[in-house]
């Protein structure tokens, strides 16, 4: 009996020394031919302690990881790094409609379907989290909602990265949370952008691969702000022509495309009302765009045009003082 104690209590010493040997800032690598000491980058989060103090890397080389992830609410300063943006791949195939029997059986015996929020390649719980150089990736058919990106957490930044996907490929989740994508290419068909965060996208390319929906705001009658597009660029597959700029999923929804670059298939009324009701409500407006696209005189009447006055206070600063100040580039 006493054999066997000391059998588990150094077992358990060794699990304490393996965890501790990771709770410091060192950079954890992972390398899906095997080269580093990690093959799946699920295994590099599953080390990092919680609620960390300091920053820690996870840097990814080349490959295709298809893993379903979750960064969890307790993990904060992580930086997930890719290799090569569009040679580091994260990627799952989950749809809307997919059969899961895990849930519980409808009325007529059958599995329900798993929805749209659960079909994520990679869910974001955390705050004070990274991506960069790095593709997320949902390769399902065209056969219902299927979110690339789901984010839950505050404070997320996204540099240089992919989403790929066809409807629903982001879903920011969370009221009040703040999202920063710079420089990333976003691609889609119907509402591929959608939730109620805040998010400001900077530099990006937003290609349009349906005749659909850009953007779905859910913003709260009581945010500020909701998807910012500044300096961005719209593009569209061979063969669309019919694109809207966005749709309120809530009423209240908040979009705002300013100094970009919109391209002949924006519809000239540029937006939609989805329900009769949010033409009373809904937060569209634009500034300063370009493009055949651009034009303004047949945009639906309950969207705003701004002016230098309206647009001198809408800064990364301004827009990201929701619960405290949060800059992401500082």
């Amino acid at each position: 009996m006493k054999k066997l104690i000391c059998i588990i209590i150094a077992l358990c010493g060794i699990a304490t020394s393996q965890a501790k040997s990771y709770d410091n800032p060192d950079t954890l690598f992972v390398a899906r031919d095997g080269t580093a000491e990690f093959r799946n980058i699920a295994d590099a989060i599953e080390v990092c302690r919680a609620f960390m103090d300091y920053h820690k890397v996870i840097f990814v080389k080349k490959g295709t990881y298809k893993e379903k992830l979750v960064i969890p609410q307790w993990l904060t300063h992580i930086e997930i790094c890719g290799e090569d943006r569009d040679q580091t791949v994260i990627t799952w195939d989950d749809h809307a409609n997919i059969k899961a029997d895990i849930t519980p059986l409808t009325a007529t015996g059958d599995a329900k379907k798993i929805g749209t929020f659960r079909t994520f390649t990679l869910k974001i719980q955390g705050s004070s989290i990274t991506l960069k150089n790095i593709t997320v990736e949902n390769n399902s058919a065209r056969l219902g909602q299927a979110v690339a990106l789901h984010t839950e957490g505050d404070r997320l930044v996204f540099v240089n990265c992919r989403f790929l996907g066809h409807q629903d490929t982001i879903y920011t989740g969370n009221a009040k949370t703040r999202l920063y994508f710079k420089g990333c290419y976003i691609e889609g068909t119907t509402d591929f952008i959608f939730g109620p965060s805040t998010a400001w996208f900077e530099q990006c390319d937003i290609f349009c691969k349906a005749n659909s929906y850009i953007t779905a705001a859910s913003t709260p009658q009581d945010v500020a702000y909701g998807y910012i597009f500044n300096n961005c660029r719209i593009t569209c597959q061979e063969g669309v022509t019919k694109v809207y700029l966005g749709r309120p999923w809530r009423d209240y929804g908040y979009t705002l495309f300013m100094n970009c670059e919109l391209p002949a298939q924006i519809r000239p009324e540029g937006w939609h009302h989805w329900r009769e009701e949010a033409k009373q409500t809904a937060r569209y407006m634009e500034y300063n765009n370009r493009g055949d696209g651009a034009a303004t005189d047949r945009r639906v009447a309950w969207s705003r045009q701004l002016g230098k006055k309206d647009v001198k206070d809408i800064t990364l600063d301004r827009v990201f003082s929701i619960s405290e100040t949060w800059h992401p580039e500082q």
